[in-house]
């Protein structure tokens, strides 16, 4: 299959790069306008049928406001303030200005509620809030922009006002992110060209696997626009396919190319070249980009469109980078030939002796792992739990304004309620309850409610509708806070006298874990299942799988415990948090177990061929580890940069996204590729290879056995067994000459 795949684009090079490079032109075009189509607001985070939606629901239906959005606008004056006091103009001002606003059905500022806590405990600053209905995404842009070149114009306000709230606090976010995603492109794209150049030694190599990114991207984005017409696509999902489209289309770039130098520096350039380029590379692409791509489709299961979003994203993504992988790179090498080589400098050109020292290094260290392995596994699995352990004491918490950069007005407002304000009302737990009469049964549940530790102050009950009441509770701390969580999940457990739904920050976030928990069993099945079944397919073992997601388990435990130490912990410069984005670990889990897999498959594929071709059981782990060792290292490297950039960011989220993923990469590349793979694989001996005689006949009778790249044959000077394998380790050097693919680096 791949062998013809790879006779096909070579004869037909010309045209299939034609095809490619107009598939890139239209999917630019097509997918230039996919970012004024994405998602972001509070919404995202939703289950659309939790028990807090429905709350919201009703509020609406009875009032026209849509309790996830609304203003807030952050007063600075120059004289205290006192409640008793009339108003300053600046307040006058700021009041009258939500008032004029078409979209505002409520304005409530310290005056007419009567409230003192919406004043500092300066009293040098109050807050005016806004109730708005509800406002599609393009709406909140507009009227953001509108709001703040108001207050700006205004002598008034301007310099003594800021603009807060969830509504702007959406539309910022979406600007921060944008400007975050192409300062990551900007800094991620030539750190990646400097390496990929000191990696293959030369321009044209290490352009190449650049331009495979920017196709790739380009059809992410055609793939991400459809998507637009049939579900909501969040913002976040350009971030992943920006680091996810750059990281992998570089991995799968390197792999091909440092294939195809070896091919041509051993067969010459030809259409033989890219069939066994194809045969080999290719196939282990296709099995990569599968497995991570049924990782990334496990997000889906989970009912939040942020999560679904990144999820589709993640899997477009992946086909994206391996389609022009399989189709179009290997067409591109066919075009070049020898020109692979071209714009290298003369001392800077690999010879065989220097790429078979990076193979050395790495044959040597699998040796000296296979000679101690059960030792040195339990030193790596006992190093990684170690790493895991702050998972423990991890804690969770949302996304709101707050975690905007006090540069932006959102996040000013944010920090200022935060810091200076005692308990200020913005957000309260809204309780509603679903009973026809005339609520004066509300009252002893009221009581209740009061009487729970961490709620600060109850409202009365009120009438929404004729078959609804409100009751509000003001929760001690930041409404994502800890505190304010405990308290919430208290009141939840009261015995409330008729039926009862929760919204508010608070009770959303509660339920955006709930709705996580009850479905992350799901996900991790599926995960597990389709892993199992592609490494089976891959391999033809049935121990190779389970023996990879144990150490997948491992590495992606440890990427979750660094997590909750930089962070939760505030370790590494980074400022401490109340505790770790709810989406975050399940994003992170899915990436770091889809990209331990890949690299895993890399090395696999390299062991199969090793015993295809005769060695035997350790030699071919050491033949494999040394074939992939510089290969997976530069590959790790490479994408470490490119989702790494992310940590620049200044959203938390993104950050811990960025920072979380390229931690679980580096551990598993360095960590488990090195020490636990190879001294797992040697305490199981023959037994790697093993499967029932029933998945075996299955193996044959799909024909999967056919799809499998023909074995190298033994070079001179190997020791072979008496059985006639090979075995490198007995001649006490690593197997010639393709130790190290040639213009890769240890």
């Amino acid at each position: 299959m791949f062998s013809a795949l790879g006779s096909v684009l070579h004869a037909r090079r010309r045209v299939s790069l034609l095809l490619a490079v107009l598939a890139a032109l239209v999917a630019g075009y097509f997918g230039g306008s996919v970012e004024s189509r994405l998602t972001n607001g509070l919404s995202d985070y939703d289950d659309p049928h939790g028990p807090n939606v429905a709350a919201r629901e009703v509020i609406e239906s009875a009032t026209g406001i849509d309790a996830q959005q609304g203003y807030a606008l952050l007063v600075r004056t120059d004289a205290p303030l006192s409640a008793e006091d009339a108003r300053p103009r600046a307040v006058t001002a700021a009041a009258r200005l939500l008032r004029e606003r078409p979209e505002v059905k409520k304005v409530v500022d310290y005056s007419s509620a009567g409230d003192a806590a919406l004043i500092s405990e300066d009293a040098r600053s109050t807050v005016v809030m806004g109730a708005v209905r509800p406002m599609t995404d393009a709406a909140t842009v507009d009227a953001e922009k509108e709001l703040q070149q108001a207050i700006k114009d205004d002598p008034v306000l301007r310099g003594k006002v800021w603009l807060g709230g969830p509504t702007p606090g959406h539309v910022q976010v979406a600007e921060v992110s944008n400007e975050d995603l192409a300062m990551a492109e900007g800094l991620a794209f030539p750190v990646i060209l400097v390496l990929l150049f000191l990696v293959f030694r030369g321009v044209v190599a290490a352009l190449v696997p650049l331009l495979g990114s920017v196709v790739s991207l380009l059809l992410t984005l055609a793939g991400l626009r459809l998507a637009t017409g049939f579900m909501d696509v969040s913002t976040g999902a350009l971030s992943l396919a920006f680091a996810l489209g750059l990281g992998l289309s570089v991995d799968f770039g390197l792999l091909i190319v440092s294939r195809y130098r070896e091919e041509i520096a051993e067969r010459g350039p030809g259409a033989e070249a890219v069939r066994r380029t194809v045969a080999t590379a290719g196939r282990t692409v296709l099995f990569s980009a599968l497995t991570v791509a049924a990782a990334l489709a496990a997000l889906m299961v989970f009912p939040q469109p942020y999560l679904r979003s990144m999820g589709l994203a993640g899997v477009i993504t992946v086909i994206s980078a391996a389609v022009f992988a399989l189709l179009g790179l290997p067409a591109l090498l066919a075009v070049l030939g020898r020109r692979i080589d071209s714009l290298a400098p003369r001392r800077w050109q690999r010879t065989a002796g220097a790429g078979e020292a990076a193979g050395d290094r790495w044959h040597r260290i699998a040796s000296a792992v296979m000679r101690r392995p059960a030792v040195l596994a339990v030193v790596a699995t006992a190093v990684l739990l170690a790493i895991a352990s702050p998972v423990a004491g991890a804690r969770f918490t949302g996304a709101d304004a707050g975690m905007l950069p006090a540069g932006t007005s959102a996040g000013h407002t944010a920090a200022v309620l935060e810091r200076d304000f005692e308990e200020p009302t913005t957000s309260p737990l809204q309780i509603v309850l679903d009973t026809p009469r005339d609520g004066s049964e509300l009252a002893a549940y009221r009581d209740e409610i009061a009487d729970v530790p961490g709620v600060r102050d109850v409202g009365r009950p009120f009438r929404l509708d004729d078959g609804h009441w409100e009751i509000d509770a003001v929760l001690a701390g930041a409404p994502l806070g800890n505190t304010a969580q405990d308290a919430a999940r208290s009141v939840q457990d009261l015995d409330a006298p008729h039926p009862a739904r929760y919204t508010g920050l608070t009770a959303d976030l509660l339920a955006q874990q709930d709705s996580i928990k009850d479905r992350l069993p799901l996900a991790v099945g599926v995960l597990s299942l389709v892993t199992l079944l592609l490494l089976f397919a891959f391999s033809g073992s049935a121990l190779l799988p389970f023996a990879a997601l144990l150490m997948n388990v491992l590495s992606t435990g440890a990427a979750l415990g660094f997590l909750v130490w930089v962070f939760q912990d505030g370790n590494l410069g980074f400022a401490a948090q109340s505790g770790i984005e709810t989406t975050t670990p399940v994003l992170v889990f899915a990436l770091a177990f889809g990209l331990s897999t890949d690299y895993n498959v890399f090395l696999l594929g390299r062991i199969k061929e090793a015993k295809a071709s005769g060695l035997g059981d350790r030699a071919a782990v050491a033949d494999g580890l040394a074939r992939t060792g510089p290969i997976v290292t530069s590959a790790a490297l490479l994408f470490c940069v490119a989702v790494g950039a992310l940590a620049l960011g200044r959203l938390v989220l993104v950050q811990e996204l960025g920072l979380g993923t390229a931690f679980a990469v580096l551990i598993d590349a360095t960590l488990v590729r090195a020490l636990l793979v190879p001294s797992l694989m040697a305490l199981l001996g023959r037994t790697n290879w093993w499967a029932p005689a029933p998945l075996r006949r299955l193996h044959q009778a799909l024909r999967l056995d056919r799809m499998e790249p023909p074995g190298r044959q033994p070079s001179a000077g190997e020791v072979t067994h008496a059985d006639g394998a090979a075995d490198p380790l007995a001649s006490g050097r690593s197997p010639q000459p393709e130790t190290a693919p040639a213009g890769t680096s240890a």
